[in-house]
């Protein structure tokens, strides 16, 4: 098993916590990493994937889950009844460790998972595998930049055409296993039909299945671009209505990732387009029918499949940083636009701007120099990471750095 960076965030929540759910995309390793948690624990592991044991839990939900020890049971959102009958156990029995649940919806906003265990449950977000558990390297990027980046100034020895091949291949382990690329894309196709006939399924009724399919190579077209409801409707043939559901439950289901606008003033945010992003730059290029050697060619723009990579790499990151921080993206009030903002809680902010190009310019630094005017004291970084080989200093805490920086950690 690949070693997985949110390990140890279920470790420590199983010592205090009573519910621990580990929460992703279908095909990302939850089940194998929860196996693994379990496998020298006083345990019973159950999978509602199993037809008999689904028919059991629904028939019984407060006897399925009586137990000692510890119950891992997979795919908590394909019978919600369960949840009713875990409450009741863990308000019975207060010790931790009682259950490790997985789920592939965002399980706090499914309505019919939706009956509070607040207090009760802590849940670890598993993405698709990072570049640094790929490489076995825990990746340090946002902490070193929330830092001031001054440790960020490493040579790399990939160029522009690798980190197509990366962000082609995406994160997901079974793709990343197929090193033959039609195989990937025969995964990845089984993968989409099981998103819409069985995971969204899961969580609603589609009437239309051909319409959400459509949809997600419309969103692929606009993965790292802003959220406007109304042209995506018209080129859906969707009401506006009806592509808000689908937006929620693709959201919902770990295929598409909204990242919010950042603005100085918190209380304007909200009226900001957010980002939309496809989970895996794998998944994306896929739909978009893109390789690697095709996105190489001159009048080809790999950037908006780039940025994904880099966005999502970042938002696997967040999840096990010593550094805790939030996504945003940076658009001013005149258009324009800028990748990534990380900010923490104690307002501290940083900027990481891509670009597909291995030659940078000072302009490539106009928007980086915006946030910093606009955070004021608040900023301590701001970076643009490159498809070039080495780190250029530009002045007041900006750098160029090679895209490879993200996961070049300890």
């Amino acid at each position: 098993m690949i070693p997985r960076f949110a390990q140890p965030a279920v470790d420590a929540a199983l010592t205090d916590t009573r519910v621990v759910t580990i929460n992703g995309a279908r095909q990302v390793g939850k089940s194998t990493l929860a196996a693994w948690i379990v496998s020298t624990m006083d345990r019973r592991a159950l999978t509602l994937d199993d037809p008999a044991v689904l028919a059991a839990a629904r028939a019984d939900p407060v006897g399925f889950v009586d137990h000692e020890g510890l119950l891992l049971i997979d795919e908590i959102q394909r019978c919600p009844e369960l949840l009713l009958a875990i409450k009741a156990d863990v308000d019975r029995r207060t010790e931790p460790g009682r259950y490790l649940l997985t789920g592939s919806a965002q399980i706090l906003t499914v309505p019919r998972l939706a009956d509070s265990l607040a207090g009760r449950m802590e849940i670890v977000e598993l993405w698709p595998l990072s570049q640094g558990e790929l490489t076995g390297r825990r990746e340090r990027f946002v902490a070193v930049l929330l830092a001031g980046g001054e440790e960020l100034r490493q040579s790399s020895d990939l160029a522009k055409g690798d980190y197509l091949d990366l962000a082609v291949r995406g994160g997901f382990p079974e793709a990343v296993r197929r090193v033959n690329s039609p195989r990937r894309g025969r995964w990845f196709e089984s993968y989409l039909t099981t998103l819409v006939r069985r995971d969204i399924a899961d969580l609603v009724d589609i009437e239309r299945p051909r319409d959400l399919t459509r949809l997600l190579r419309l969103l692929a077209a606009r993965t790292a671009g802003l959220e406007r409801i109304e042209g995506l409707a018209r080129d859906a043939h969707l009401p506006p209505s009806t592509l808000r559901r689908y937006l929620a439950l693709l959201e919902t289901a770990f295929f598409l990732c909204r990242i919010p606008a950042w603005s100085p003033s918190r209380t304007t945010r909200v009226v900001h387009a957010s980002k939309m992003f496809i989970v895996d730059s794998g998944l994306a290029a896929h739909l978009l029918g893109a390789t690697a050697a095709r996105l190489s060619r001159p009048g080809q723009d790999a950037g908006p499949v780039l940025e994904t990579f880099v966005t999502m790499e970042l938002r696997r990151q967040l999840g096990w940083s010593t550094e805790r921080a939030t996504l945003h993206h940076f658009r001013t009030r005149d258009g324009a636009e800028f990748d990534a903002v990380l900010e923490t809680p104690d307002g501290r902010v940083a900027g990481v701007e891509v670009k597909a190009g291995a030659t940078v310019r000072g302009e490539d630094f106009r928007g980086l120099r915006r946030l910093r005017a606009a955070a004021g004291k608040a900023f301590v970084a701001g970076v643009v990471l490159h498809t070039g080989q080495h780190p250029l200093p530009f002045g007041d805490g900006l750098w160029a750095v090679p895209i490879s920086t993200l996961w070049q950690g300890s």
